[in-house]
């Protein structure tokens, strides 16, 4: 009985390894349409931010930041992230090259 709990245990971290890496179809389905639009969203009004902020953020000499964080940042996750991925980058064959 103990040894078939380490199994499993082992068994089951592997498996979320797995899914990380390889989402499935359910990962995949539940990213394009309730994720994607979301980040989209999300995208469009740190964007929108961004502008109206734009005076503040260049007297404070910290437009490169905000336009990172309002705009860059939400838009790779949208744009650059694979589907169903959790980590950004162009796609699983990529980040498998930087490890």
């Amino acid at each position: 009985m103990l040894l078939t709990g380490s199994v499993l245990a082992a068994d089951s971290s592997y498996g979320y390894q797995h899914e990380v890496e390889n989402p499935g179809f359910y990962a995949m389905v539940g990213d394009l349409v309730i994720a994607r639009p979301l980040l989209l969203g999300a995208t469009a009004i740190g964007a929108a931010a961004f502008v109206v902020s734009l005076p503040f953020t260049a007297l404070a000499g910290n437009t490169k930041e905000a336009g990172q964080e309002l705009v860059v940042r939400p838009g790779r996750e949208t744009f650059v992230r694979c589907l169903g991925c959790t980590r950004s980058g162009y796609g699983r064959k990529q980040q498998d090259e930087r490890r």
